[in-house]
């Protein structure tokens, strides 16, 4: 046998032999302990849902089982939950969570002063979706003043009231964008806890509107869904083309009166690549949040875990820590210009 080759054999040895030491302290620290799921939203909602099924299968992929518990930590659009997890949680495996993944763009512009974390710096599970089979909808009531996009463009008829999480979270943000790039003539209404929330100020006419996408409405509300309902989807957003479902719903990059304003539509939608996130607190012992992967990406294909989730007609296009990173990167390299704006429609100035 030659020199490299004894090398290269031995080096495998070693690596092998950290791998296995790597498992054991896994094991040793994990076994009858519990580890806090955080849900960046109150129950009910997607988020929510997605999260008690992880907490249903990942245990069985830990090394020790440990118990999985969820608890929900709604605020200002999941940004608490998400300061949380990079500032106070136990960075020591025994904490993970998932927020709303607009905040992987706030976290990485860095102009809002409520932000106290840097997206790229979490220690990265993964995504449960990558938002394949999805679409995220404006949908408006059957009596709403505005039933199509065309006349969500009237700049002086009725506007359409569209309730909101905090100012700076998700369903704001697109709000915002979608009257600046498109022209809609849309009134926020912030301030409203969770999506739950939000459904239910549409229920009692509160509101016209809200952006939500299919998956939550699946889960959640799918009467609305059904034609019967009377339910208006006024434009389908972060899909580069039209939803199967939906082939009479123009799509926002379809709609937008510029290149630059497709731009800016089309960073905006780069997040919904992660559209599930789950992440750990940075920092965390490497043998931990390799187990922590590791077992993130075992459950995705586990069959239990599947059929659950095709039972909670949940839409799963699951994808790896690199991947989500892969995302934050090209995110990152967006031209000083689209990125200038959704700097200034983070911090609510509105854009330009």
């Amino acid at each position: 046998m030659g020199t490299r080759m004894r090398a290269l054999l031995f080096a495998l040895a070693g690596l092998a032999m950290l791998d296995a030491a790597s498992g054991a302290a896994a094991i040793d620290f994990y076994a009858g302990r519990q580890i806090d799921l955080i849900v960046g939203s109150g129950p009910g909602g997607g988020y929510d849902t997605y999260a008690r099924l992880l907490a249903r299968h990942l245990a069985r992929y830990l090394p020790g089982n440990p118990a999985v518990v969820v608890q929900n930590m709604p605020g200002a659009g999941g940004l608490r939950a998400a300061n949380y997890l990079y500032n106070v949680a136990p960075k020591d495996g025994t904490a993970i969570g998932t927020f709303g993944h607009d905040l992987v763009l706030v976290g990485l512009l860095g102009r809002n002063a409520s932000v106290q974390f840097d997206s790229r710096k979490f220690s990265w599970l993964g995504s449960a979706s990558s938002f394949a089979d999805d679409a995220y909808l404006l949908i408006a009531r059957p009596d709403a003043p505005v039933k199509n996009a065309t006349q969500a463009r009237v700049p002086d008829g009725a506007p359409l009231l569209v309730g909101a999480s905090a100012q700076g979270g998700g369903s704001s943000d697109i709000a915002i964008l979608m009257r600046d790039t498109l022209g809609f003539n849309l009134k926020l209404i912030p301030g409203y806890p969770d999506s739950n929330a939000m459904f239910l100020a549409i229920d009692r006419g509160e509101i016209d509107a809200r952006f939500t996408a299919v998956s939550v409405l699946q889960v959640t509300r799918p009467q609305w869904l059904k034609p019967q309902s009377g339910m208006h989807v006024i434009v389908q957003f972060a899909r580069a083309t039209r939803h199967p479902d939906f082939p009479d719903v123009p799509t926002a990059r379809q709609l937008a009166r510029s290149d630059r304003d497709r731009a800016l539509i089309e960073l905006a939608e780069l997040p919904y690549l992660l559209d599930r996130p789950f992440v750990a607190p940075p920092n965390l012992p490497p043998e931990r949040a390799q187990a922590l992967q590791q077992a993130f990406a075992s459950a995705q294909d586990d069959p239990q875990y599947r059929a659950d989730a095709a039972r909670l007609k949940l839409e799963l296009s699951p994808v790896g820590g690199d991947e989500v990173l892969r995302a934050i990167e090209r995110i990152g390299a967006a031209s000083p210009d689209t990125l200038d704006y959704m700097k200034k429609l983070l911090t609510n100035t509105g854009g330009g």
